[in-house]
C-alpha cells in the first residue's frame, strides 16, 4: 500500500525524513518556506549522510492547500510554533489523516484517553485555547520520538549528524494498522521505527535529560560534557531529573534506566551543545514550554513540588526573553 505523506516543517529533521522517504520512492510533500523552499524547488533537496551526498526532488510547497489531503502529516516543527499553523494545516487533514507528532517535550495530547483522574485533561501551557485539541484532534495523533540529529547547513542542504531511530507509539498503546504501515515505510527509507506500547514512558525518558541539560546549557554556555563533569552542576541536573521523575511516576510512568546512568549517557555525548543553547546563540525561539515548563505545570496538577526545575525555568525564561527568543 502506498501512502501520501506530508512533512510539515522541512528543516533539519523534516529534511532528513523527506530526503530518505523521497529516495525510497515514497509520495512525499514538504511544507517549507523562504530560501530553503526556493532552493529545494530550484535544485532539489540534498542530504549529506555517512560520507555520501544524495539529491532528491520531492514535491515542496509553502501553502498546504497546494498539497491537499494526506494519509500522514508528520509535524517536525517546534511545539510552540504549531498552534499558529493549525488553521493552515486544515487542507491536509482528510477524514482518515494521521498526524504524526514529532516535536520535543511533553505533547499537548498527553492525557488523551489516559486512564486515571486526569483523563482527557488539556494542558493550557502547551495548547493555548485548545486550538490543537479542536483543530487537529487527539484521535489523529500517532507519536514519534525523534532521536536523530541533523542540521540545515545551507538552504536546500541537510547534513545528518547521528542517529536513525524514530520510535512510534499510539496514545492508546495499541499496535494499529496505521502505526505498522508508517513503521514499514520508514524502514524502507532507511530509518529504524519501532512501535512501543508505552510511548509515554519513552517521552519522559527523553525529556528526563532535556529538562535539565537544555536550560542549564543555555544559561551557562556549557556543553554536555562540561555540565556533567562539574560536580555542583551535576548535582543540580540530578535534582531536576529526580523532581521530573517524581512527576512522571505520579502519572504512572515507568523508568527503565537509573538517573545516574542517564546523566552518564549525556556526558558520553561529549562536547555537544544542546539544541536550546544553539537556538539562543542563533537568536531563534527556544523550546522552553514543552521541554521545561510542562514539568512544573504537571507537578501542580499532581501535587508534586519541583523547586529546582522552577528556579531554572524562571532563569532560562528571563534569559530567553532578554535575547528575544521567548514570548512577546
Amino acid at each position: 500500500m502506498t501512502a501520501k505523506i506530508c512533512i510539515y516543517g522541512a528543516g533539519a529533521i523534516g529534511g532528513l525524513l523527506g530526503a530518505g522517504l523521497a529516495k525510497a520512492g515514497a509520495e512525499v510533500t514538504l511544507i517549507a518556506r523562504g530560501p530553503h523552499l526556493a532552493a529545494i524547488r530550484e535544485n532539489g533537496l540534498t542530504l549529506e549522510m555517512e560520507g555520501e551526498t544524495t539529491t532528491v526532488r520531492p514535491s515542496a510547497a509553502e501553502n498546504p492547500a497546494d498539497a491537499g489531503p494526506q494519509d500522514y502529516v508528520i509535524v517536525t516543527l517546534k511545539a510552540h510554533s504549531v498552534p499558529g499553523i493549525v488553521d493552515a494545516m486544515q487542507p491536509l487533514l482528510g477524514p482518515e489523516t494521521t498526524v504524526v507528532w514529532g516535536a520535543n517535550g511533553i505533547p499537548w495530547w498527553y492525557f488523551f484517553g489516559l486512564d486515571g483522574p486526569h483523563k482527557d485533561h488539556r494542558i493550557p501551557l502547551l495548547d493555548p485555547g485548545g486550538v490543537q485539541w479542536s483543530g487537529i484532534g487527539p484521535e489523529r495523533i500517532l507519536h514519534a520520538i525523534v532521536y536523530p540529529a541533523a542540521e540545515v547547513v545551507e538552504p536546500g542542504v541537510v547534513r545528518h549528524q547521528e542517529g536513525d531511530r524514530f520510535t512510534l507509539g499510539e496514545p492508546s498503546g495499541e499496535k494499529t494498522e496505521r502505526a505498522a504501515l508508517l513503521s514499514d515505510i520508514l524502514k524502507e527509507a532507511g530509518f529504524r521505527a519501532p512501535i512501543r506500547p508505552r510511548i509515554r514512558d519513552e517521552i519522559w525518558v527523553k525529556l528526563w535529560g532535556n529538562v535539565s541539560f537544555n536550560p542549564i546549557s543555555a544559561l551557562t554556555g556549557a556543553t554536555l560534557e562540561e555540565m556533567c563533569a562539574d560536580p555542583a552542576t551535576r548535582r543540580l541536573i540530578r535534582d531536576m531529573m529526580l523532581e521530573t521523575q517524581a512527576v512522571a511516576e505520579s502519572l504512572g510512568v515507568k523508568f527503565s534506566i537509573d538517573v545516574d546512568k542517564r546523566i552518564d549517557g549525556g556526558a558520553a555525548v561529549g562536547a555537544h551543545k544542546t539544541s536550546m543553547l544553539q537556538d539562543l546563540e542563533r537568536g531563534r525561539p527556544m523550546e522552553i514550554d514543552a521541554i521545561v515548563g510542562a514539568v512544573p505545570e504537571l507537578g501542580r496538577l499532581t501535587g508534586i513540588a519541583t523547586p529546582n526545575v522552577d528556579a531554572v525555568l524562571a532563569l532560562v525564561m528571563q534569559r530567553a526573553r532578554l535575547a528575544g527568543c521567548y514570548g512577546s
